[in-house]
């Protein structure tokens, strides 16, 4: 085997006459799978890919080659509001057993992200500080335990942490391809919407074609992929907004029945429409301002799924409904669960909901792009419930 030195300054040849440049744009690659090398000198351990040889990364950052070193990320400064955002220099991730680095195209916005700030929302060990529950965007790292996916593969993801960045590393599991007929950018609109609404409606809630299905906030982020989901399922879909123009734009993605909340009461609406029935799931935002009105909405044997508070989380509630009509009540968050659950729930998407989005049938819904710096900005159009759909930032 030929002895040769890397560094900045020189090229050196290998064995078949292959020529490895750190001053090229890209980092050099393996060439088994295209994995990537880090830039350190040639004294570290030389480890053979095919007829290519390169460098096994034996440490996090290679501070000697600064055009590959440090990342630009938003950093939550202390507790507090939008304005609490800062984009910051910060380290490159670190490639872990078992994970892959993306170059981010886009990252979705999420509430969550509002309590992170506040420091409401902890973020589960292993991850960046960093918000972002979701990304789309270029691999450009893998680890050598890693055979699913390649460098230059495009995913999207579903993330702990960290989609306020320029790279994040994911655990490969939790990766999806891009949807054919998707942008890149518009994919990072769909990882945590799909993953919430399929485990919650779908696994748990188990709800069935031909059944009746209540969202609450229909114009959001949520609700524009639940709508068109549970349509796709031969679901009868209601909805909650709050103004004439999101009712529109629910009714453009498939709703059958839509419910204005700020002049009507949607329990009486739901019971005119269905004959005092009422409907068979509801999936709830609002937590306990909504709590004793859901049950009254609900069928028998129907299910409540709760995902959140934005109307409360204690009040005094009627328990009496959930005994006689046979109700369940449950709640659930998907950043807290374990990297198998995720997974699981993953893979359920990618066969269930996958061939939705590819056939056109349900689409990610985009309201704004704003740039990475310019996340402080997202955040507070976030906060003011104006948008329909998703809001998405781009480094």
């Amino acid at each position: 085997m030929n002895n040769c030195r890397v560094n900045e300054h020189s090229t050196s040849s290998c064995r078949d006459s292959h020529i490895l440049n750190l001053r090229q744009s890209r980092p050099f690659e393996y060439a088994r799978k295209g994995r990537r090398a880090q830039s350190i000198s040639c004294s570290r351990r030389k480890v053979k890919e095919g007829t290519l040889y390169a460098y096994r990364r034996t440490t996090s950052i290679a501070s000697e080659y600064s055009s590959h070193v440090g990342m630009k990320a938003i950093v939550i400064t202390k507790p507090g509001g939008p304005e609490v955002l800062e984009l910051q220099e910060v380290p490159d991730p670190e490639l872990k057993p078992g994970h892959v680095i993306i170059r981010i195209a886009a990252a979705g916005l999420n509430r969550a992200d509002l309590l992170q700030n506040r420091g409401m929302h902890a973020v589960p060990p292993g991850w960046p500080p960093y918000p972002g529950l979701e990304c789309s965007g270029t691999i450009e790292a893998v680890s050598d335990d890693v055979h699913d996916w390649k460098v230059g593969d495009q995913v999207c993801a579903l993330l702990g942490g960290g989609g306020y960045a320029e790279k994040v590393a994911v655990p490969a599991p939790h990766l999806l391809p891009v949807p054919k007929g998707v942008s890149l950018e518009d994919a990072a609109a769909i990882p945590e919407v799909a993953c919430t609404v399929w485990s919650t409606v779908f696994m748990t809630s188990h709800l069935s074609t031909g059944e009746r299905f209540l969202v609450h906030g229909g114009s959001s982020g949520i609700g524009t992929f639940a709508i068109q989901i549970a349509k796709y399922n031969g679901v009868k879909v209601f909805c909650t907004a709050g103004s004439a123009e999101k009712l529109q734009r629910c009714r453009d993605l498939g709703a059958d029945v839509t419910i204005n909340y700020k002049e009507e009461d949607f329990v009486k609406r739901v019971k005119e429409e269905t004959g005092g029935q009422g409907v068979n799931v509801i999936l709830d935002n609002m937590g306990a301002v909504y709590f004793n009105r859901n049950l009254d909405a609900l069928s028998v044997d129907g299910r409540l799924f709760i995902i959140g508070f934005q109307g409360g989380s204690t009040g005094e509630f009627k328990l009496a409904p959930i005994i006689g009509k046979r109700l369940t009540v449950q709640g659930a968050g998907l950043r807290g669960r374990s990297l198998e659950n995720k997974s699981h729930i993953i893979q359920e998407v990618k066969t269930h909901v996958w061939p939705a989005i590819e056939n056109g049938l349900v689409k990610p819904i985009i309201y704004k792009t704003f740039s990475l710096a310019q996340a402080a900005e997202a955040q507070q159009l976030l906060e003011t419930s104006q948008h329909t759909g998703k809001i998405l930032l781009k480094p």
